[in-house]
């Protein structure tokens, strides 16, 4: 039997996939981060079904346990705590044993942060990069926002909402008209998606927000031609004379283009 990876839900219960549920049902074992999270998503859906842990501190220990049985041909579903295991999550040594050992590795897609906070940010073009959780020190992050400078693409980036503040004054002083958005709580209740410049951001968290952050960071000038900024200076005018206020067209072309809605702004003046 092939090993399956199952994407859970990242806020909202409703958003696991009838395959996933399906397949904790179904499976010898399910190996979950935490016991506890799982069991509340089980239980929403009545689905019965026998919990091992799998996380970051026996990973490798569990990995040795399972492989065997998995060979032998047990059935095992592999979740984290929210998202795709693997990605950011424990799980990415079992799977890599699994296929170096031959056995099949099924992944079951699902909910995913990092997507759901691109599209929500309006700010990806296609290509983007993720950061992971953003580095602690000051210095490094510095310097991740100086190499970010040229990026022609948009970056996401998970980050605590004690250290946002902190973060957002870091990338503010490095690029200050850089487009970007904080997403906070996806798919839960009081869900709420940020939009701005780096400076604007970091003056609207100036004390750490509640919830989970999912911070995504425009793409940089480098990717914007004079003739795009022209047309989008154009463009706002035009929003402008049909009736439409300045700040309200800078902010949609801004989101439609590369260019810093602080640029089209005075720009367009």
């Amino acid at each position: 039997m092939p090993l399956f990876v199952c994407a859970t839900p990242i806020g909202n219960l409703e958003d696991v996939t009838l395959r996933v549920l399906r397949t904790l049902q179904e499976a010898d074992v399910v190996l979950c981060e935490d016991t506890r999270r799982t069991r509340i998503l089980l239980t929403r859906h009545r689905v019965q079904a026998r919990l091992v842990s799998l996380h970051a501190h026996n990973e490798a220990q569990r990995t040795a346990e399972v492989l065997p049985r998995l060979a032998a041909g047990e059935s095992m579903a592999l979740v984290s705590d929210a998202g795709l295991p693997g990605v950011n999550d424990p799980g990415g040594r079992l799977i890599s044993a699994a296929i170096e050992g031959g056995i099949p590795v099924t992944v079951l897609p699902g909910p995913s942060a990092v997507e759901t906070a691109l599209v929500a940010s309006g700010l990806s073009r296609g290509e983007y990069l993720f950061l992971g959780y953003l580095p602690r020190a000051r210095g490094a992050l510095r310097r991740l926002w100086a190499s970010a400078a040229a990026w022609p693409w948009a970056a996401v980036a998970f980050e605590s909402p004690r250290r946002l503040p902190g973060t957002l004054r870091s990338l503010a002083e490095i690029l200050p008209d850089r487009n970007a958005a904080v997403c906070r709580e996806l798919t839960k209740r009081y869900e709420e998606v940020v939009h701005g410049s780096a400076t604007e951001l970091a003056e609207r968290f100036s004390e750490p927000p509640k919830g989970e952050i999912t911070l995504v960071v425009g793409p940089g000038r480098a990717a914007e031609s004079d003739s795009d900024r022209a047309t989008a200076v154009a463009a706002v005018a035009e929003l402008v004379a049909a009736g439409v206020p300045r700040r309200d067209a800078s902010d949609l072309v801004a989101r439609l283009t590369r260019v810093p809605r602080n640029a089209l702004y005075r720009e367009s003046l």
